[in-house]
């Protein structure tokens, strides 16, 4: 009878007791608002910060903005009494000094765009070898008789030559050669031959260069650490693209063009390489330079599991401003989840500033160079601040601000939480359990499917941290048509959903950070690849 009266004393106990911390969490999660939200993203989605590019002038202003953010919070420098962690980066750029042809000026990224691997050097020449489709077979040989070495050649980078009936001279039938349907094989063998510069013409090269030009000479970037210092090839031709104008502009010289060559080929069923009087001069080569843009960390320190870590984090960098000027807000990518890290912060320094701090250490981090292959983040998980073996878990926030195509004429009220049960059991049980509670969203699962063709798991900065047995959720709102173009800006953001999205990951979070007993790793995800 004790027994029985003791358990029913408790009952009303415990449930005030539930009931207090329900209330508690959403008085903190209540400063996540709609009109703070918007002016972080207003400001880091605008032309002053110019899309926050790595190794821009808007990523530096970018990084200065969150730590102030993180100072103003209240919120303890996260590395060596900085704010900053310098991610050690190297940039591999092809750098065209000058390039013209028949002394007319051209711009790389505008009138053409190259493809090499070379060393800095000088190109001049007084002519230029067209070699029609270059290819080179027993039936039919474009390349017969001729010298390349050290020539300037100009190559027609499609198709392959065909009779009156549509029949290739290399298959004798409709069906392409191998010549036509591989992407490199022409210029492949045309390399063999050691020219020193290649001029590659298609009837897309014109297109490419208008959509992509600037993109293809922004230069790539990697951790410095995995930076092995030598070029793939650095005697390698050089491969100038250039749109068909531009090389038929080359055979007016010989008054020809590229449909009277392929005419000429189709009557005679014979190759037609000459040379042309034309001259090329250009300073062209890769050029390599070190950056050091840095993730941005704040910590609120635990209680008595202060050893513990959880890991709250979102990229900052989006695409930034191209060479020809082309601005890049990327309000949703991912100014919204930059937001969500500021934000977060902001509920759980109050909660602190209260005496109501969470049990575990919380590091906040906005990582730099996602975009350029989730570099950030696997600089810290290379170099992390806190081992990785006492961080509990990781909650990613990229994208986190529209509605994607999927649900865009269904319902707007839900979340893509991403690769949850991939290593715990308990971490996919407590969001569900705080989003039942708190915000009562669709959790979609969609890219958690092993058969996921976008393998959307492994695309973001959890994955990082993934790969070390650390539990993660990837919080992200979906693809959309504005994704990594100009139109991705913040009158498209949906602030209601950005903000309840927010608070999912506050709560999650404040259950990880206070529960007794850190999350269990008891899952073996499938490998990457």
């Amino acid at each position: 009878m004790k027994k029985y009266l003791l358990v029913s004393l408790l009952i009303p106990t415990l449930f005030s007791c539930s009931v207090n911390q329900q209330t508690l969490q959403k008085k903190y999660a209540d400063l996540l608002t709609e009109e703070s939200a918007r002016a972080h993203l207003t400001t880091l989605a605008s032309k002053e910060f110019a899309g926050r590019g790595t190794g821009q002038e808007g990523g530096k202003k970018t990084v200065e903005y969150i730590a102030k953010v993180f100072k103003d919070l209240g919120l303890k420098p996260g590395f060596n009494g900085s704010y900053f962690q310098p991610v050690s980066l190297v940039r591999t750029s092809y750098v065209v000094d000058n390039f013209s042809i028949n002394n007319r000026p051209l711009v790389n990224g505008t009138d053409f765009f190259v493809q090499g691997s070379n060393t800095t050097k000088t190109f001049q020449a007084s002519d230029i070898v067209f070699v029609g489709y270059g290819i080179q077979t027993d039936k039919y040989n474009d390349l017969a008789g001729l010298n390349l070495a050290g020539k300037v050649v100009l190559v027609l980078n499609e198709g392959e030559p065909m009779d009156k009936n549509g029949n290739s001279l290399i298959t004798g039938n409709s069906k392409l050669s191998d010549w036509s349907t591989s992407r490199s094989k022409r210029l492949q063998e045309i390399m063999k031959q050691q020219p020193a510069l290649i001029l590659a013409t298609s009837s897309q090269a014109a297109d490419i260069i208008k959509r992509f030009g600037s993109r293809m000479s922004g230069g790539s970037f990697r951790l410095k650490s995995s930076d092995t210092g030598n070029n793939n090839n650095s005697t390698a031709a050089p491969v100038v693209n250039i749109p068909e104008a531009t090389a038929n502009e080359i055979l007016a010289a010989k008054g020809s063009s590229l449909a009277n060559y392929k005419a000429a080929v189709t009557s005679t069923l014979k190759p037609n390489s000459f040379v042309v009087n034309s001259t090329v001069n250009g300073t062209m080569g890769v050029k390599k330079e070190d950056f050091f843009d840095p993730n941005v960390l704040g910590v609120i320190e635990g209680t008595d599991l202060k050893n513990e870590v959880l890991v709250i984090t979102g990229h900052y960098d989006h695409d930034g401003v191209l060479p020809d000027g082309t601005f890049f807000p990327g309000a949703d990518d991912n100014g919204s989840g930059t937001v969500g890290v500021m934000e977060v912060a902001k509920a759980f320094a109050a909660a602190k500033k209260a005496g109501k701090g969470p049990r575990r250490t919380i590091l906040f981090m906005a990582y730099a160079a996602e975009e350029k292959g989730l570099l950030g983040s696997a600089f810290y998980a290379d170099n992390p601040v806190y081992p990785l073996a006492n961080t509990v878990a990781s909650l990613n926030m990229d994208m986190i601000g529209r509605i994607d195509d999927k649900h865009l004429n269904g319902n707007h009220n839900y979340i893509h939480a991403i690769g949850s049960d991939m290593l715990s059991s308990e971490l996919k049980v407590i969001n569900e359990k705080a989003n039942q509670q708190f915000t009562q969203m669709e959790l979609d699962y969609m890219y958690d499917d092993p058969k996921d063709p976008m393998r959307i798991y492994y695309r973001s900065d959890q994955y990082n941290l993934a790969k070390h047995n650390i539990p993660v959720i990837f919080y992200f709102s979906g693809l959309h048509p504005d994704y990594h173009t100009p139109n991705d800006t913040v009158d498209k953001i949906d602030f209601g959903m950005m903000t309840k999205r927010e608070k999912l990951v506050f709560h999650t979070a404040w259950e990880i950070a206070n529960r007794d007993k850190k999350l269990v790793v008891d899952k073996t995800p499938a490998p990457a690849n």
